[in-house]
């Protein structure tokens, strides 16, 4: 055990209902490891709709043994802390054996969301922090705890931050930075390179012991299925959410940066926020990580590398599957399934009902007029939205959504066959679920370079403003509408890298 002494127990009466969850698979699984104290912790930033779901008590924010349990400062008393191993593919080649190198686990707990894991991220090194500090900063702390709430609040699955502590104590990176833990929760972090790992030492009751312990916490139904037929069953499950969850990211112009093997979640959540971003002008070839050198990870991309791990997960499966016909059939279900996700979430912004043979034309139509002029995603299907609900009113209602555009032509022409696809539909209420799909605000990246700025110099207003309209992306919030409005000229220059 990696011991640090004189660390007291959290005696913390909603601890007291945890278990060990991923934990009880044993130390060839999770190694115990003690946290590193974080000098003069303070909080930054509290999630106080996440602590209501998970059933914590009220006053959790006023509570110095919660901060310094999530601040690394104390120990649970029912299980230790531990750090888990996995290997991966990173950048498209064999990393061997990486794992949890600053993140540690507290345990999972019985919440009314179901068990939860509880992780803390920075906490200090870990058997597997390699060469680096074990440490986060508070700029990418900050990053992550906004970026999961706007996730959650899009509906697109996520792990979620529950709350960001910060310190005075530095922290080097690309230059002196200071110091920051994030306490981050979802069922399971089990990731495609947990997997990969066993699988390649050969370790194959340790292998089949994790298939089965996701089957039984996550995929229940499955259980009832023997042998070969389990994996194939998982395999395909977690082919879909993968599947789903590639769909949700590209509807929402979201970049994750980094989508390594071991960064990939075997139950379709976003997983780590590293050097992500939300499309400002949209531009398919978007490269959000400036470390990511031959565009491997740029938007357009992103579902075809999905398929890609889930190669490498369906290959880490085999000593399980045996046969390769199978679980070829599993992973090629993905061929299908991403397209039709695609195509109804391109017709739920849209607001197009039913499914038509030439949706998928009008909708790749409309992605070419954006890209040839770089048209800002997010402001573009809102005012689409809002121009679809008035135009039973107004003969006018589309000229702020032409406006977006350069040649304007190109958009008439696409407005023209849009128009005749939508038809005699109610534009009022078909306009208002355009409203519930298309969000207003999105985590762009000089709002949180902003909210950054000013946590840097002891202000963490705006951390919990920001996150506050990003909890409801779709509501007006008059007061913020300038967060609603175009990039400014000097987001572009924001470089955004896997260090943090």
């Amino acid at each position: 055990m990696f011991h640090r002494p004189d660390l007291p127990t959290a005696d913390l009466a909603w601890l007291n209902s945890s278990e060990k969850g991923f934990a009880s698979l044993g130390e060839a699984f999770a190694t115990p490891t003690e946290p590193t104290p974080l000098p003069a912790a303070h909080w930054v930033g509290c999630n106080d709709a996440l602590r209501g779901a998970l059933g914590l008590p009220t006053d959790l924010w006023e509570q110095q043994e919660a901060l310094e349990l999530f601040s690394g400062n104390r120990l649970t008393a029912n299980q230790p802390i531990y750090a888990s191993v996995y290997s991966g593919h990173q950048f498209g080649q064999w990393a061997g054996q990486l794992g949890d190198g600053r993140a540690l686990n507290l345990g999972a707990i019985h919440t009314p969301e179901g068990l939860q894991e509880f992780q803390l991220k920075g906490a200090g090194p870990t058997p597997y922090s390699r060469r680096g500090d074990g440490r986060a900063v508070l700029r990418s702390s900050i990053r992550e705890f906004l970026a999961s709430e706007a996730m959650h609040g899009l509906g697109i699955p996520t792990t979620r931050a529950l709350c960001v502590t910060g310190s005075p104590a530095h922290v080097r990176r690309e230059e002196i930075e200071t110091a920051a833990v994030v306490t981050r929760v979802a069922p399971s972090f089990v990731r495609f390179g947990h997997f990969e790992h066993f699988a390649s030492n050969g370790q194959i009751e340790e292998l089949r012991a994790l298939a089965d312990h996701v089957v039984t916490a996550h995929f229940p139904e499955l259980q009832e299925k023997q042998g070969a037929d389990r994996y194939v069953a998982l395999l395909h499950e977690v082919t879909q959410l993968t599947a789903a969850l590639m769909a949700q990211w590209q509807a929402v112009g979201f970049c994750h940066g980094v989508m390594n093997t071991d960064n990939m979640s075997v139950i379709g959540l976003t997983l780590d926020y590293g050097p992500f971003q939300y499309l400002d002008g949209f531009d398919a070839n978007h490269i959000c990580n400036h470390s990511d050198h031959q565009g491997r990870y740029a938007y357009a991309r992103q579902p075809q590398i999905a398929y890609w791990n889930l190669f490498c997960l369906g290959q880490a499966l085999m000593p399980l599957i045996e046969e390769q016909a199978p679980a070829l059939a599993a992973l090629e279900s993905y061929k299908q399934s991403f397209p039709e996700a695609m195509d109804q979430r391109m017709r739920d912004k849209l607001g197009l009902t039913g499914a038509h043979e030439g949706d998928r034309a009008l909708a790749e139509a409309l992605l070419q007029a954006l890209q040839k002029d770089h048209v800002d995603y997010t402001v573009f299907w809102r005012r689409l939205s809002v121009a679809v609900r008035e135009s039973a009113q107004s003969a006018q209602a589309f000229e702020p959504v032409r406006d977006l555009f350069m040649h304007r032509e190109v958009f008439d022409a696409w407005c023209i066959r849009y128009l005749d696809r939508l038809g005699p539909a109610n534009r009022q209420s078909t306009g208002d679920a355009m409203l519930r799909t298309n969000p207003k605000y999105i985590l762009r990246n000089h709002l949180g370079e902003l909210a950054i700025r000013q946590a840097k110099t002891g202000n963490f207003a705006m951390v919990q403003d920001l996150w506050q309209v990003l909890h409801a992306p779709f509501d007006e919030h008059p007061t913020y509408e300038a967060w609603a409005g175009l990039a400014p000229e000097w987001a572009s220059s924001i470089e955004i890298s896997c260090s943090s």
